[in-house]
């Protein structure tokens, strides 16, 4: 197993023990880490190999049906929030050049009698691939439980209540976005995979990319190739979170590089992260725990809707 150098790894499963002293063991290592990286790679994680393979396939399926067909799963107004969004259509913050990708959107499931539920467009449904809707929800629910996993511990690291971010994120407005980067042809000088980036929401959860290509910018700004680790997701900090602790813990600038070998240029990727979002009335206030002296307040106080919209205005999905 190559654990990548500066990515710390922890054991989930150590949290969910029952026995004090591995669960606290496992909150300061979780904490230690996303105060100096903000990654980690998890394992005992509890996501399943098979439907994870599974989900691959099935994405893997749609993105290679024809052009028009996918188009009509691009729904127009939604900003992206749901089904399909085209080649080059997103790009990072500082860039002008579009991304050399395409994705799917899958949303949240409010499956109770929550309100919220106005707020969020529905799910398309894909008629041309049997069970790629079924094994989109099984997987974006199975990520959110992990996800809250990983929340409980951030909250005991920041001296809060265990279950606080719970209640905010309980019908969330989490992200399971399959993606799909296309073999580069001819390559543009300005366009890359992924451009250098924060994530917007609380956490990200990764698993194991088709191929190399992710890196990660430590504090000596050196790139870090992240590399696939068998048995291990990556779970790293999003810039939510980073604003709501006042940079006490760090959302980590990173990137999808090109292949330098032009034969892996001639060869897909595919990736499926999953972005935690809380609900869109979570106060971003900097929690007081995370401001002294010498750390003073950094950030005006914004809500989670308000601050999502402003930053997909930034990287071109919504005008």
């Amino acid at each position: 197993m190559n654990i990548p150098k500066g990515i710390p790894t922890v054991d989930l499963s150590d949290f969910l023990s029952g026995d004090e002293a591995r669960k606290q063991k496992f909150v300061n290592e979780l904490g230690k880490a996303y105060e100096e990286i903000g990654f980690v790679a998890v394992r005992n994680h509890g996501i399943d190999d098979a439907m994870v393979d599974k989900l691959y396939q099935k994405m893997e399926e749609f993105f290679a049906l024809p052009e028009e067909v996918k188009k009509k799963y691009e729904i127009e107004g939604l900003g992206g929030q749901r089904g399909y969004t085209s080649f080059g259509k997103e790009h990072a913050k500082h860039r002008k050049a579009g991304d050399l990708k395409e994705f799917w959107h899958f949303g949240q499931y409010v499956e109770d009698d929550d309100p919220i539920k106005s707020e969020y467009p529905d799910n398309v449904e894909v008629e041309e691939i049997p069970e790629f809707n079924t094994i989109g929800k099984e997987a974006y629910q199975t990520f959110e439980n992990t996800g809250r996993q990983m929340l409980r511990a951030i909250a005991l690291y920041l001296g809060l209540d265990e279950n606080y971010f719970d209640e905010h994120i309980h019908n969330g407005n989490s992200i399971l976005r399959p993606i799909h980067y296309p073999p580069i042809e001819n390559p543009d000088p300005e366009a890359v995979r992924a451009g250098e980036h924060e994530d917007i929401n609380l956490i990200t959860l990764l698993v194991g990319a088709s191929a190399d290509g992710l890196e990660v910018l430590t504090k000596q700004n050196e790139w870090v190739p992240v590399t696939e680790i068998e048995g291990h997701i990556v779970v790293n900090v999003g810039d939510m979170l980073q604003r709501l602790t006042n940079n006490k813990l760090r959302s980590t600038t990173h990137r999808v590089v090109n292949p330098a070998d032009p034969e892996l240029m001639k060869k897909p990727r595919y990736s499926v992260p999953f972005f935690l979002h809380p609900r869109s009335d979570m106060p971003l206030n900097c929690l007081p725990e995370c401001i002294d002296e010498n750390n003073p307040k950094q950030y005006e106080d914004i809500t989670a809707g308000e601050y999502l919209n402003e930053r997909l205005r930034e990287i071109g999905l919504v005008k």
